[in-house]
């Protein structure tokens, strides 16, 4: 199975976000190091000084190799992205002026994505009028959907519940209002519903607790 993509952006982020930070303490102190030791009353007479060729490598190096390791993870996590597992499950998720609609490959369409419990989850992206941006906050993934081509992403959902999806890219008057939800139903729910004749499509948002609660009771 290939690693959590939630846990690799997590942690490109973190990495990048200490690094900024000790970078700036680095700054700040040696900027208010040198302010005090080398202020006016202390010398009043600037002095010339030479460069250090030791230092000025080190400095250099130091960025570079940080840099590095920040591309390498990034690289990591979008090759991740961007290969689904051979056993992942194929949603197709259409983009329309506002709303996502899911296909799934025996015919049932929804426009609310229900996925089972502990299975790698294949989603295929187009659009069917201008860009819109497929993004699930809480599996840290995100891709264009854009008209007259199809985009890939996959996540692994491991745990139950249900959280949003959003469009994450500016696509008309009502695209604040362009949300949908995952939910994650134990494997026999899930499969149980899929294999359905009637199809439980829109959930109202007013009783999505219920509904939700109500699919993934035992």
């Amino acid at each position: 199975m290939n690693s959590s993509i939630a846990q690799q952006t997590d942690a490109t982020f973190i990495f990048i976000t200490a690094v900024s930070v000790v970078l700036l303490l680095i700054v700040t102190i040696t900027m208010i190091y040198f302010v005090i030791r080398y202020n006016k009353k202390r010398h009043p007479v600037a002095e010339q000084i030479s460069g250090n060729t030791t230092i000025e490598v080190i400095w250099t190096l130091i960025p570079f190799v940080l840099v590095m390791i920040m591309f390498f993870m990034s690289y990591s996590g979008f090759k991740n992205l961007r290969n689904a597992p051979s056993d992942a499950m194929t949603i197709t998720v259409t983009g329309k002026m506002w709303k996502w609609t899911f296909d799934y490959e025996n015919g049932k369409q929804t426009d609310t994505l229900y996925v089972p419990l502990n299975k790698p989850i294949k989603m295929a992206i187009k659009s069917a009028d201008v860009n819109h941006s497929f993004f699930i906050p809480h599996y840290r993934v995100k891709e264009d959907a854009i008209p007259g081509r199809t985009n890939y992403l996959w996540f692994n959902p491991i745990e139950l519940g249900y959280w949003d999806i959003a469009c994450a890219e500016y696509c008309g008057l009502q695209h604040a209002y362009m949300y949908s939800k995952v939910i994650v139903m134990p494997e026999a729910k899930f499969w149980d519903w899929y294999n359905t004749k009637t199809d439980t499509t829109a959930i109202v948002k007013d009783s999505l607790t219920t509904k939700v609660d109500s699919i993934q009771k035992k």
